[in-house]
């Protein structure tokens, strides 16, 4: 019966690096064969399994689950050690589900072999390998084939113990000895090795060497900051994905809460705040970035300066919260990570002018590729938290019949947490970091010459910004009531200026700043969650266009209800947003910014 099984051919190689394996992913041929197409790309998350005595392995096999694409299918192979670089075993492939155990899978010859080694005894997970998949089709004269170049994290204990890169050429049809040839030819290359194992076998061993590690300490956040930013190590902890939370119904993302982020005091307090009985003045232990629980920022500095205080104040927040965001245990710290660079651009916008272009251009280009890396990870976060309030109250049918929606947004935001960790991996990011740290502690760095008689200090400009940031608010007014939903998303953004240019003179405004503040930010999380609502909607309605043949009926009227409901909620914010627009249009609001630009 062995032998009637599938049996996989394939070259298996370690590879010195990804550079090196981009060499071969790029070449149009190699030995016999020749590419039939470009690269495509994949995430993989692969899951281990065996029962807890080990009933797979004593038998010479090997069950993994990989969810892609919001499908689960299950791969049982055998354990045959390869010769050299060529491995060749058995195996089976079927359809599962990963909250269900075996006996429940659609039936396949996978299934069987798991109930016949494993009988009722249930599967516990060994290790998770996640991958990025580069992948074209080769054709020989007798034989095709399928490259891939595989960008392998190790996942135990829901974090990041090993990475490394392998290069695989699968025979899919045909001879063997074209696959032959190919091995000769590669050979003799220096940047490939062959692999000795599996992946499953390299993830065992580095979840081995793990168990027997001492824990090191986590570094301090505050000391992160303080000391300069040092390089994080590549094998860091990392929140177990979605899909893995769904199995085990463990929650995938934090409570309700207001969508914008809170006042700048309290988001400076997490990496700043002194110890219990010091100053509220921070005593830096090497050579803290921020002095104090605000940027700071008086009457009398001059515009470049005050800018670079508030610069200094958000980069040290960004570098506080990198950690947490590296390891993925508490989307805040994404969260915060994210509202560090979102006011740091601000910033640039209501500062730039006070600093020459041609010297501040690098730091605001990459400024932009971080925030944008980190905005497509944190908008999915916040379009996934909103479906599982919704989910919660559904029942368990429709709950299910939700999942393959949820399943592709959980995809999605797993791609865009690998995109993002890679920037914060990359040289560039680190060297970014250093230099932005070194010009937002320089007085006068990259600032423009200004002349005496010039307005040029806060007391001079802020009144103006902050009275034509308003402006620009108060221009919606006679199409609010006709308003449509791109129009009332405009209208936010340019709430959100008019708040972060109060927000970074705030104290150097009289006490009506606050207040004022509080009523801008009402007015913006009102349209932010129409905004959301309106994200959910559309990507609801793109997923039912572009799954229409794979849905079932079932699936398809439950996402259809979840796309009704996301639009009658549009529809109630876009309806309601009245009184917050008259909290900042009225009367009473102009009067209060007048006295608090009056104090300036």
């Amino acid at each position: 019966m062995t032998a009637e099984r599938p049996v996989e051919v394939e070259l298996k190689y370690r590879v010195r690096d990804v550079a090196a394996g981009e060499r071969f992913l790029a070449a149009d041929t190699l030995g016999p064969f020749k590419a039939t197409s470009g690269a495509r790309t994949a995430q993989h998350e692969d899951r281990y399994l065996d029962t807890s005595d080990g009933a797979l392995a004593r038998a010479g096999f090997a069950a993994r689950l990989r969810q892609t694409n919001g499908s689960t299918v299950v791969t049982v192979k055998a354990t045959r050690p390869p010769d050299g670089a060529l491995a060749r075993r058995e195996e089976l492939e079927g359809p599962a589900d990963r909250s269900a155990d075996p006996g429940d899978w659609p039936p396949s010859a996978a299934r069987s072999l798991i109930l016949e080694l494993c009988g009722d005894l249930p599967l516990v997970e060994l290790v998770t390998v996640r991958q990025l998949r580069r992948k074209r089709r080769l054709k020989a004269a007798d034989a095709t084939a399928e490259l891939s170049l595989d960008e392998v994290d190790v996942v135990a204990r829901g974090r990041v113990i090993d990475r490394f890169v392998e290069l695989e050429v699968e025979l899919t049809s045909g001879s063997e000895t074209s696959l032959d040839e190919l091995a000769v030819a590669l050979s003799g290359d220096r940047g490939l090795t062959p692999a000795l194992g599996s992946k499953l076998d390299a993830a065992l061993a580095a979840s081995s060497a793990d168990d027997g590690a001492q824990a090191a300490p986590e570094p301090d956040p505050v000391s992160v900051a303080a000391a300069g930013r040092t390089r994080q190590p590549r094998a860091r902890p990392r929140k177990p994905s979605a899909p893995e939370a769904e199995a085990t119904g463990s929650p995938t993302a934090r409570s309700a809460e207001p969508r914008e982020e809170p006042p700048p005091e309290t988001l400076a307090e997490p990496p700043v705040e002194p110890p219990p009985g010091e100053d509220d003045v921070t005593t830096a232990r090497v050579e803290l970035l921020v002095v104090g629980k605000t940027p700071g920022v008086v009457a009398d500095d001059i515009v470049a300066e005050a800018g670079r205080k508030v610069l200094r104040f958000h980069l040290a927040r960004m570098i506080a919260r990198e950690p947490g965001t590296r390891s993925g245990d508490n989307l805040e710290d994404l969260h915060s990570m994210r509202v560090a660079t979102r006011r740091m651009r601000a910033a640039w916008r209501v500062f730039g002018d006070g600093f020459r272009a041609g010297r501040t251009r690098r730091h605001r280009n990459r400024l932009r590729t971080v925030a944008g890396r980190l905005g497509a990870v944190r908008d999915l976060d916040v379009l996934i938290e909103a479906g599982e309030q919704y989910l919660a109250i559904q029942s368990r049918i429709e709950q299910r019949s939700l999942q393959p929606l949820f399943t592709a947004w959980r995809s999605q935001r797993y791609d865009a947490r690998a995109l993002l960790l890679r920037e914060l991996d990359s040289d560039g990011y680190a060297r970014w970091v250093d230099e932005f740290r070194d010009f937002v502690r320089t007085d006068g760095l990259g600032a423009a010459g200004v002349l005496p008689t010039a307005p040029h200090r806060i007391r001079d400009t802020a009144a103006s910004r902050i009275w034509a940031a308003y402006e620009v608010v108060r221009a919606y007014e006679p199409t609010l009531r006709w308003a449509d939903v791109p129009t009332l998303h405009e209208l936010r953004i340019a709430a959100k200026w008019l708040r972060y240019t109060m927000e970074f003179v705030r104290e150097c405004l009289g006490p009506d700043a606050a207040p004022l503040i509080a009523k801008v930010t009402a007015l913006q999380d009102h349209l932010g969650l129409m905004h959301d609502a309106d994200v959910a909607a559309s990507m609801s309605r793109a997923f039912l266009v572009e799954h229409a043949g794979r849905l079932s009926e079932t699936e398809t009227a439950a996402i259809g209800r979840y796309l009704v409901d996301r639009e009658r909620e549009v529809t109630r914010l876009r309806r309601t947003v009245g009184p917050a627009w008259r909290g900042v249009a009225g009367v009473s609001f102009r009067r209060g910014l007048g006295r608090a630009v009056a104090a300036l």
